[in-house]
C-alpha cells in the first residue's frame, strides 16, 4: 500500500525522494541497534531500488562501515552485492576491496568467498579469449558468472596460490584460507554437452549420456536416423530420476535389427544447440561415440610446465607445514588435493595413507573422509580402465563406502565391487546399460534398488552380504536376461521355501546358488 501511495498519488519526484531518504535514515538507526537485522537490510534494499536518485556511494560507504565492525555480516554482504550490481561498480574495484579486508584479517571467510566469485569475471580463461590475463573480454554487457567458464587464467591463479599460502602459514588452524585454496585447486564446471551416444542393434535401443543431469523430456532432444527424425519416447534409467545424466529410448521394431545394414544416427540437443553423431556399421551389434574422462579432463586437468612447477613447490611447502603441524586436518586434506592435481595415479599410495591419518585425527568426520576417498579411488579406476581401453571396471578390496561417477560407466560390461563396505547399489547403478556381470561379494549390501531394467545383465554374485528378504531381490525381476545368481552367505538363505519363492520371482534364473 505504501508503494502504491508513493508512486500513484505522489507526482512530485522531490517529495518521493525526501520520503525515501527519511526511510533510509530510519533504517540506518535500526541497523545501529541490530546490524544483523534481516528485515532492516531487506527493506533497505527495497527502498534503495525505488529511490529516484539513489546515492550508491553512500550505500557502499555504509557497507564498508558495517563490515569493518563485523566482516561476517552476511546480510550486509548480500546488500553490498545488490548495491554493486545496481550501481555498476567495476569488478576490479571490488576485488581490491577484498584485498583490503583479507589483508587486515586472513580469517575473513566472506571475503575469500566473494573473491572466488570475482576472479572468473576479471581474469577469465576462455578458449576464445585473445586478451591477456587481467583484460576481461570486450562485451556490450557487464561480465556475468553465467556467461563464462568459471575458470581463472593461469597467471592470476599462480598469484592466488602465493596469497593464500601466506594466510594458512600465518594460522594453519583457520579454515577460511584452506577452503579458498581448495576452490583454487578445483575444476571448473563442465561444459554442457552430449558426452556419449550408444546404440544397440539387438535391443534396438539408444542411450545418451550428458555432462550433467538433464530432463530429456523437456530439453528438446531429437533423434535422427539415416536422415529421418524419429518419434521416440525418452526414458530415465530409473523412475526416481526426473533429471539424469543418462537417458534411453527404444526404436520401432525392425528399425536397425538387420545386421547387413549400416545406419547413421544423430542426437540433437536443441536447447543447447549441440549434437553428436554415431555410426552403426554392417556386421556390428553395437556402436558408440563418446568423449573419455581423460579427453574431458574430468578428474585431472592438463597442467602447463609453469603450473606444474608451482604446484610441486606448493606441495613441498604444505608438506613442510605438515611436519610442523602433523595433526592438522586442513593441511592433510590439501596435500591430498595437490597430489590429485599433479598426478592422481602416481600419488595413489600416499593419498590412501593420508586419508587413514585424517580418519584418525578427525574421527567425527571419518565417514566423510571414507566417502571422499572412495570417490577418488573410483576416479583413479576409471582412468586406469580408459588407459587400458577395456570395458571391465574392477575395484575390489578398496574399502569403498559409496559409489559415484556411475554415468561414466555406461559402456562397462563387467563390474567387480567385491570386498568393500558397500551397503547398497543405488538408483544411479541403472546407468550401466551395457552391464552383463556384477560381482559384489563380501560387502554389506541390503538394497539392490539400482539393479533396474539392465537389459544385458546375465550374472549377479552377491555372496556374503545382508540380503534378508525376498523384497530386497525384487529389482532383479526387471532384468529379463538374468541367468546366474549367487546368494550364498546371505540371511535370506535361511528362510523356508526360499528356493521356490525365488523361482517364482526370477523365472529366468537357471543357476541359483544358496
Amino acid at each position: 500500500m505504501m508503494a502504491l501511495f508513493l508512486h500513484v498519488y505522489l507526482r512530485d519526484k522531490d517529495e518521493v525522494q525526501k520520503i525515501y531518504e527519511g526511510e533510509l535514515s530510519f533504517l540506518e538507526s535500526c541497523l545501529k541497534v541490530n546490524p544483523k537485522s534481516y528485515g532492516s537490510w531487506h527493506h533497505r534494499g527495497w527502498v534503495s531500488a525505488r529511490l529516484p536518485q539513489p546515492d550508491w556511494a553512500r550505500e557502499l560507504s555504509l557497507c564498508d562501515r558495517c563490515l569493518s565492525l563485523d566482516d561476517r555480516n552476511f546480510h550486509c554482504w548480500d546488500y553490498r552485492r545488490m548495491v554493486v550490481k545496481m550501481s555498476g561498480v567495476p569488478v576490479k574495484q571490488e576485488l581490491e576491496f577484498t584485498d583490503r579486508l583479507i589483508g587486515s584479517n586472513f580469517s575473513n571467510y566472506s571475503s575469500w568467498h566473494y573473491r572466488s566469485t570475482l576472479l572468473p569475471l576479471l581474469h577469465p580463461e576462455s578458449p576464445e579469449a585473445t586478451s591477456q590475463c587481467g583484460d576481461p573480454p570486450h562485451s556490450s554487457s557487464p561480465p556475468s558468472p553465467q556467461t563464462h567458464f568459471h575458470r581463472v587464467c593461469e597467471e592470476q591463479l599462480l598469484k592466488e596460490y602465493e596469497l593464500v599460502q601466506n594466510a594458512f602459514f600465518t594460522d594453519p588452524n583457520d579454515q577460511s584460507a584452506w577452503f579458498y585454496y581448495r576452490w583454487l585447486l578445483g575444476r571448473a564446471e563442465r561444459e554442457e554437452m552430449i558426452s556419449c551416444v550408444y546404440v544397440s542393434r539387438e535391443g534396438e535401443r539408444v542411450a545418451v549420456a550428458f555432462s550433467r543431469p538433464v530432463n530429456a523430456q523437456s530439453a528438446g532432444l531429437l533423434l535422427v536416423l539415416d536422415g529421418q527424425p524419429q518419434r521416440v519416447e525418452w526414458q530415465s534409467v530409473h523412475p526416481h530420476f526426473k533429471h539424469s545424466p543418462v537417458w534411453i529410448c527404444d526404436l520401432p521394431p525392425g528399425t536397425i535389427s538387420d545386421i547387413t545394414n549400416e545406419h547413421n544416427l544423430t542426437v540433437h540437443w536443441t536447447e543447447k544447440h549441440t549434437h553428436r553423431d554415431c555410426a552403426l556399421y554392417t556386421g556390428r551389434s553395437e556402436s558408440w561415440c563418446r568423449d573419455t574422462a581423460t579427453d574431458l579432463e574430468l578428474f585431472r586437468s592438463e597442467l602447463s610446465v609453469e603450473k606444474t612447477s608451482v604446484l610441486q613447490s606448493e606441495l613441498q611447502s604444505v608438506n613442510q607445514l605438515q611436519e610442523l603441524e602433523p595433526l592438522n586436518k586442513w593441511c592433510l586434506l590439501t596435500i591430498i588435493l595437490l597430489m590429485r592435481a599433479l598426478d592422481p595415479l602416481g600419488y595413489e599410495k600416499e593419498t590412501l595413507a593420508h586419508f587413514q591419518t585424517l580418519r584418525e585425527v578427525d574421527s567425527m568426520r571419518s565417514a566423510y573422509y571414507s566417502d571422499l576417498c572412495s570417490k577418488f579411488m573410483i576416479e583413479n579406476t576409471i582412468l586406469k580402465m580408459e588407459y587400458a581401453e577395456v570395458r571391465v571396471f574392477s575395484i575390489s578390496d578398496r574399502n569403498l563406502t559409496t559409489l559415484c561417477h556411475l554415468d561414466q560407466l555406461l559402456l562397462v560390461t563387467h563390474i567387480n565391487l567385491s570386498s568393500n563396505q558397500l551397503q547398497r547399489l543405488p538408483p544411479q547403478f541403472a546407468m550401466l546399460q551395457c552391464l552383463e556381470v556384477v560381482e559384489a561379494d563380501n560387502n554389506s549390501i541390503e538394497n539392490l534398488e539400482g539393479v533396474h531394467h539392465l537389459p544385458k545383465l546375465e550374472e549377479v554374485s552377491l555372496k556374503n552380504n545382508k540380503i534378508s528378504t525376498l523384497a530386497d531381490l525384487e529389482p532383479l525381476a526387471s532384468c529379463s536376461r538374468l541367468k546366474h545368481l549367487d546368494l550364498r552367505g546371505n540371511p535370506i538363505t535361511q528362510t523356508g521355501n526360499v528356493e521356490l519363492e525365488l523361482a517364482e520371482l526370477l523365472p529366468s534364473v537357471t543357476d541359483l546358488l544358496l
